[in-house]
């Protein structure tokens, strides 16, 4: 079975919920109390993508504090795909996407140049007092290359796996353009939750 190894950054303001959005996808379990990320966390997951293939999947949980973007370049290294995640309830953490976008653009880059895949996660939609309209979030996610965007909740557990999948889905779709002995994205099937296994480890 083929495996692939893949470095996904989760990058972000600080207290947009990163670290429980990492520790509900790797452990299924939802944090309430929140620890503040120094500098990065590291972990692990692997995901039985089809028959023929595994994913192994580490996870850079990149702290979202100012004084630590410094230390970043040395993070980005080697990462083939980001996620992009703000609090919908506040509008400075989306309004900060547009500098983690052109800083990640900046310092991770795939082999021909390109930007590396990058999915935007707007988080916390379960809450009422939301301040980013959807509407806002499309025209952005448009305009800046993403991927595409998701509402996630990592309280409600929605669309975590599915927001994942669909990063996966793209990073291997990229990486067998760029390398025709790998299989192609009509080769991939999305993988069910029940295979999956877990060990934890233009702007604005």
């Amino acid at each position: 079975m083929n495996e692939h190894l893949l470095k996904i950054l989760i990058v972000g303001d600080g207290n947009v919920g990163k670290s429980s959005f990492v520790h509900r996808y790797v452990n299924g379990q939802f944090n309430k109390t929140y620890k503040m990320t120094m500098g990065v966390d590291y972990s692990v997951k692997m995901l039985l993508w089809s028959d023929k293939e595994k994913v192994r999947l580490q996870l850079w949980d990149i702290a979202g504090q100012e004084r630590f973007i410094s230390m970043n370049r040395v993070y980005y290294k080697g990462a083939v795909g980001c996620v992009v995640m703000f609090d919908v309830t506040s509008s400075d953490s989306f309004l900060s996407c547009c500098h983690w976008k052109r800083d990640l653009d900046n310092k991770a880059m795939l082999p021909s140049g390109d930007s590396i895949p990058c999915i935007l996660l707007a988080n916390k939609c379960d809450l009422a007092q939301r301040v980013v309209t959807a509407d806002r979030i499309d025209r952005f996610s448009k305009a800046n290359g993403f991927v595409t965007w998701m509402e996630v909740s990592v309280k409600d557990n929605k669309n975590i796996g599915e927001a994942m999948r669909r990063l996966v889905q793209e990073i291997l779709s990229v990486q067998s353009s760029l390398d025709p002995l790998q299989p192609g994205p009509q080769d991939s099937v999305y993988p069910q939750l029940d295979s999956e296994c877990n060990r934890g480890a233009g702007c604005c």
